[in-house]
Parts: C-alpha cells; structure tokens; sequence
C-alpha cells in the first residue's frame, strides 16, 4: 500500500502517449484513477477547450506538454524553431487552465500539475529554445499557482531531466556507452530515475496526501541540481 491513492479521481493527462504520458496512465490507473488519456499535440488553439469540455469533470489536469528538443546554437536559431517550441509547450497552457480552473474553483477542490524539465533550472549549451520555452512554463506554473490557492486548487510543477522516458531518453541513447559516461560524470545517482519513480511521485502530488503545495516547482534530476 501507498500512503495515498487516487480512488475516484478523474485525471486528464494530455499527450498521453509521449513524454511521461505512458507511465503517468499506468500508475494513476494502478493507483485507482479514472485516467482520461488524449494523446493529441495542443498546438491548435481551440483544442484544450474541446478536450477538457469532452472530459467533463475532472480533478487532476496533468500538463505533459513536449517536443523534440532542438539542439540549435543559439545564433543560429530563427523563427520557426521558436515559435514551434513556444505553440506546443507554452500556449497550450493559459487555454489549459481557462478551460479547466473554473470547475475547480467553482467546486473549490482539483488539482493542475505540468511535467516540466530542468532544463530551465541550469544553463546548457545547445538548448536555448527548449529551455526559454520550459522556463516560461515555469514561471506561468508558480504565478498561477499563488493565485489558484485561495480557491483550494494547487497549481504545481515537476521540472525533471536524467528521467527514463521515450521522448527524450529511449532505449537507444540509454544504451549508448557515451551516454552511460554521462549518466556516471553529471547525475550523482549515477542512473536515469525510473519513469515509475516519477509517476509515483506526480500522484503524490496528485493526490489529497498533497494539498499544502501550492506554485510549487519540484527538481527530479537523480541529485542533477541547478546551479
């Protein structure tokens, strides 16, 4: 047993199929949710309105917004590049929560997590775009996660890297020796965390066990820190 479980709980998690998408479905199931999986990409702006209408009622709104990340020098990096980062990682947001904070302020009860990244935590080099985009997914997180609290909704944020997931980390570079020096070099761990170790810790917070984080943006990095 967990000291918490997610047992009546309907959970939307969006592009369910990538990123943390797969194991965030299987814990939360396993945990007793009614898990809402949509695996679509949110560029389109009208989509989050659809999707949570759709849903109905929910009280967990999982944001597992991603892309490839780009690897462009920075004075190299043009418009296009930007923009793409910016429409499926930072606009989705504000029309996710216009659509889904005023039934739970209304009911004064849900909760809004965004599986973020690190990489906004700690300059890096080749990651300009990728980073702006997760830093200002950050910043949108704690802002709206002050405000949401009065109303009993706790807005948080996982902001993770070094964590086994098929986005951004499959099987393929996991098993690339250069990779593994890596892993040994910079993660004191010495290892990815498990995708089911992150998913436990996101219904953690998912969960009522959670209810005193508020605009809060947790590091899951396998002791990787910012600095």
């Amino acid at each position: 047993m967990t000291a918490f479980d997610l047992r009546g709980k309907r959970i939307l998690v969006t592009q369910s199929d990538t990123f943390m998408g797969p194991a965030l479905c299987d814990v939360f199931t396993e945990l007793g949710a009614k898990v809402i999986a949509d695996a679509r990409a949110l560029a389109d702006p009208a989509l989050p309105e659809t999707m949570v209408r759709a849903a109905g009622h929910i009280d967990v709104l999982v944001a597992n917004l991603a892309i490839p990340a780009p690897t462009t020098p920075a004075a190299e990096v043009d418009d296009d590049e930007w923009r793409h980062a910016f429409s499926h990682m930072v606009d989705p947001l504000p029309r996710l929560m216009r659509a889904a904070l005023p039934q739970m302020m209304q009911r004064k009860s849900g909760k809004i997590l965004l599986m973020g990244s690190a990489s906004a935590l700690r300059g890096m080099k080749r990651t300009s775009t990728y980073s702006a985009a997760r830093g200002a997914q950050i910043a949108y997180i704690q802002s709206v996660g002050v405000e949401a609290a009065s109303h009993n909704v706790q807005v948080n944020a996982i902001a993770q890297n070094f964590v086994e997931n098929p986005t951004y980390f499959p099987a393929e570079v996991q098993a690339n020796p250069a990779f593994q020096e890596r892993l040994r070099r910079e993660v004191p761990l010495g290892r990815l965390v498990g995708q089911r170790e992150d998913a436990l810790f996101a219904a953690y917070l998912c969960s009522d066990a959670a209810n005193c984080f508020v605009g809060q943006v947790f590091p899951v990095c396998g002791g990787w820190v910012a600095r």
